[in-house]
């Protein structure tokens, strides 16, 4: 079938190609699925990790000024960080694999049609969460990824260019410049020069590491935005949106595109999301547990604190500390139909964002582990080659 005969709406280039159902058939969706205003009397909110706190203010006023649907609310929130060139955990800007090459996951479910979209590993295009969300509008499917989901984008009328900016490539071509026991290979410790401490992070002479204030200091880092928002009636969405590990294999997909991990919505329970390393919470379908947990009865705190425990009794050893403790960092972030929120963190010390009545703001996370009982993380150093 070719594009000629699809129906969809490109949005401006400040958009990056962002795709909209039409207001009205939208509307009418919700109101088969939801009953009218009157059937249910919520309180609004919008959240998001910490570095959504942007993006939280524009989606909340865009819910409840602009009478927006919430997907694309949050939607138009996390575009502000994939169109922002420095910030490099998302779209534009966003550091690359090992081969220097940008790619993006994304993921969004909408509630009140219980549809989902996703794309994996898509390279060149700035905004995989309107990608996603178009897979979701536009094609029978949930998910697409790599070269497919280039090319479907393109088709769609997004704009191709060139996502690694000048300062995650001198980034890169530092990481490139050692030769670094913590990238994402495992050693085999039967080979020479095998062998890795409990996280599975190398260990190296005396005076050979390069401190943090050396020029070839690298960046090892995970980042992502999740958002998740309900409206008066109760309509709730969700969104997540990465450039994934740093230097990771080319190829690789964490948590945040896959439905039921990094992003899941239920519009009769809430929503839930997350951030970090993934591949912990891939294991334990995170997002779809918490919704879960909050159908049974938890608040959405306990119920992000209770999948925390969850993460930490399905982590293999090696990413393990003597105490049991995970040697990585995952957050995760929860909404419930009615408004109520809460977010937790397996350390203490971590924020969340959040908009509603009373502004946008950052709010302390629960927590499992205290400042004191926070292991000392695989060490981030590297030897020139």
């Amino acid at each position: 079938m070719s594009i000629s005969r699809r129906h969809f709406v490109v949005i401006g280039a400040g958009a990056a190609a962002g795709l909209t159902l039409d207001r009205q058939a939208r509307a009418e969706v919700i109101e088969r699925t939801t009953g009218s205003a009157a059937d249910f009397a919520g309180r609004p909110v919008v959240i998001a990790s910490a570095n959504g706190i942007r993006g939280v203010a524009r989606a909340y006023d865009m819910i409840t000024k602009q009478n927006a649907d919430t997907l694309d609310a949050i939607i138009a929130g996390v575009n502000i960080e994939e169109l922002d060139p420095e910030d490099q955990f998302v779209g534009l800007g966003g550091l690359p694999n090992e081969e220097g090459v940008v790619e993006l996951d994304a993921s969004c479910m909408h509630g009140p049609t219980r549809r989902a979209g996703a794309v994996g590993a898509i390279q060149d295009i700035a905004t995989p969460s309107n990608v996603a969300k178009a897979v979701m509008d536009y094609t029978d499917h949930v998910m697409l990824v790599g070269p497919g989901a280039k090319k479907f984008a393109l088709q769609m009328g997004f704009k191709e260019q060139n996502l690694l900016t000048e300062k995650s490539r001198q980034d890169w071509l530092r990481w490139k410049a050692c030769l670094n026991p913590n990238d994402n290979w495992l050693d085999n410790p039967g080979e020479a020069g095998g062998g890795r401490g409990e996280a599975g992070g190398g260990k190296t002479t005396a005076g050979s590491a390069v401190g943090y204030d050396h020029p070839l200091h690298v960046k090892f880092t995970t980042g992502t935005i999740n958002m998740n928002a309900v409206n008066a009636r109760g309509d709730v969405s969700s969104v997540t949106t990465t450039s994934g590990r740093s230097w990771k294999l080319p190829g690789r997909v964490g948590d945040s595109p896959i439905i039921g991990a990094g992003q899941y919505c239920d519009n009769t329970v809430g929503a839930a999301g997350s951030t970090g390393r993934g591949e912990a919470n891939i294991k334990v379908c995170g997002a779809f547990l918490i919704v879960e947990f909050m159908r049974q009865g938890l608040t959405p705190e306990q119920a992000c604190l209770r999948t925390i425990e969850r993460v930490v009794a399905m982590t293999e050893t090696r990413l393990l500390d003597r105490n049991g403790r995970p040697l990585f960092d995952l957050e995760f972030y929860a909404l419930a139909k009615d408004g109520r929120i809460g977010a937790a963190s397996a350390y203490e010390g971590g924020h969340f964002a959040v908009a509603d009545a009373s502004g946008a703001r950052l709010v302390p996370m629960a927590f499992k582990y205290t400042k004191a009982e926070r292991p000392v993380m695989p060490e981030i150093s590297c030897r020139p080659a």
